[in-house]
């Protein structure tokens, strides 16, 4: 096992034994921060859900009030009617069948791809390349859809996927460090938000079980869920 070092000890160790709200967790995050680069803010929240049983999957998306920090390179596969709506939208990359061929020869320079339905048979081929990396355009997620400019301007705002894992966690970004405190707050609602709005009719039981949220390299904090459920907007 490796050895933490000394600097991520330090903050470890600044980090008391307890649960802490989320208006307490989110400066000492920024407080902690030792590292040059503009780590990543998550939140690792793991649900009384059994997602081995399809009727227990949890999966949505959430358009942060704050975005991401980051700009995703939008590609869109899609009719020539819908091409100029998807250059308008201000999506990176636009074509048809020929990106399809592209993408099957192995180039993914693209951090999310949206599609029209009536391309999904050709997209359909991709699975095996844009599967495994959490890419394959979906009804459910806002991906596959006739309205092609409002699916662009939502990642592009910072528009988040999140699934439910095998162990029944779900990990999202909700910003980066160097966010004002107010903003990653309001980023870390919207997703607890957004999670509850998924919770499947079949869960039963304590629906969120524990919450922590870190940076890319902190410790990890653990989240009073009380206090989270108590700001969930029904």
């Amino acid at each position: 096992m490796a050895k933490a070092g000394k600097k991520f000890t330090a903050a470890r160790a600044q980090v008391q034994e307890r649960d802490y709200s989320l208006d307490e967790a989110i400066p000492l995050i920024q407080k902690l921060k030792y590292v040059k680069f503009d780590e990543t803010v998550e939140m690792a929240l793991r649900l009384g859900v059994d997602p081995k049983y399809a009727d227990q999957m949890v999966r949505g998306t959430v358009v942060l009030p704050h975005g991401l920090g980051t700009t995703k390179t939008v590609l869109v596969i899609a009719n020539a009617d819908k091409q100029k709506d998807a250059h308008e939208a201000g999506a990176d990359i636009v074509g048809g069948e020929e990106l399809v061929e592209k993408i099957a020869a192995g180039w993914t320079e693209f951090d999310a791809v949206v599609a029209t339905p009536d391309m999904m048979r050709a997209v359909g081929r991709l699975g095996k390349v844009l599967g495994p990396r959490g890419l394959m355009p979906n009804p459910k997620t806002g991906t596959v859809t006739t309205d092609i400019a409002k699916a662009v301007r939502e990642i592009k705002a910072g528009k988040v996927e999140f699934r439910v894992d095998k162990t029944g966690i779900v990990h999202a970004p909700i910003g980066k460090v160097s966010f004002p405190t107010d903003n990653l707050l309001a980023n870390a609602h919207a997703l607890v938000d957004s999670v509850f709005k998924a919770k499947p009719p079949a869960a039963k039981g304590k629906y969120l079980k524990t919450l922590v949220v870190s940076s890319t390299m902190g410790p990890g904090i653990r989240i009073d869920v009380t206090s989270v459920e108590a700001h969930v907007k029904h």
